[in-house]
């Protein structure tokens, strides 16, 4: 697991693009019979990829938290966005295809993470943060959830967003997480832009071409930055700073948010006169 320490605003402020990527931005997610997983100090957020293959694979943190196993103080929210495969807590086995999602509360002891084809593997998407209370654990599919359908065409957003981790679906004590998806044709993730002080973010890009990139904006309004990003990165949000993000091609993201509140709209939006 490899850590990433907070930064304010002025600290990036004459950040070069090497330190702003070596910042905010984690390239290698998934890699075949590996776990990769990204501390972030902002709200203590844990996330990263698990592509099992031959072999079952395990998150094993405990003496980087100080706790005997890693859910002790922790929720987790899954997500596969690979190949079939299967899940397994505390020993009773789940299948996983493409899309399905799974919240896993506080105190579960083991979760196993394997594929069923080590040629297609599963690409278990893992966002975790510390958790006060122990909520059920519950399979979310795609397919069940009704999306929150928004932005329009002409503005080269419209969007459906799936809320798996969300008080619609399941409890949880503080994390947020779900699956967006753009209508053909847009481009831009959110527009007018957004902050919300209560709660950070992060984004995973992926179902992208080889050569599409995303341009995620990032920083405060009055003095914006960005991250070239590729398929299947993620980048770190803090809670200071600007949401969005627009691509050359068709992309998909999952967005991960802890924080404050459980409230998905409360934000900030930015008017497009204050974006410099």
């Amino acid at each position: 697991m490899k850590t990433r320490y907070g930064s304010s605003p002025e600290m990036i402020r004459h950040f070069s693009t090497t330190q702003l990527r070596d910042e905010f931005l984690v390239e290698e997610l998934f890699v075949p019979g590996k776990v990769c997983l990204t501390y972030t100090h902002n709200d203590r957020m844990i996330f990263g990829g698990v592509t099992p293959t031959e072999s079952e694979l395990e998150i094993k943190l405990s003496k980087e938290l100080g706790v005997s196993y890693f859910l002790e103080r922790r929720e987790l929210g899954v997500i596969n966005i690979g190949g079939p495969g299967y899940i397994v807590i505390d020993g009773v086995s789940e299948p996983m295809k493409k899309q399905d999602g799974y919240y896993i509360g506080k105190e579960t002891k083991e979760v196993l993470f394997k594929s069923e084809d080590a040629s297609n593997p599963a690409k278990f998407y893992c966002v975790s943060v510390p958790a006060h209370k122990k909520y059920p654990n519950v399979k979310i599919s795609i397919d069940e959830i009704t999306p929150f359908e928004t932005g329009e065409a002409k503005t080269l957003n419209e969007r459906k967003i799936f809320q798996y981790i969300h008080p619609n679906i399941c409890d949880s004590c503080q994390l947020q997480m779900g699956y967006t998806i753009l209508a053909e044709g847009s481009s831009w993730n959110t527009m007018p832009c957004h902050t919300h002080e209560r709660r950070m973010e992060t984004y995973l890009y992926f179902d992208m071409d080889p050569d599409t990139r995303v341009f995620h904006f990032m920083g405060t309004p009055d003095e914006t930055k960005h991250l070239v990003i590729g398929n299947e990165q993620a980048a770190i949000s803090p809670s200071w700073s600007i949401h969005t993000g627009v691509a050359t091609a068709d992309y998909t993201f999952i967005w991960a948010m802890c924080g404050e509140n459980i409230t998905y709209d409360d934000m900030d939006m930015i008017p497009m006169s204050e974006l410099k």
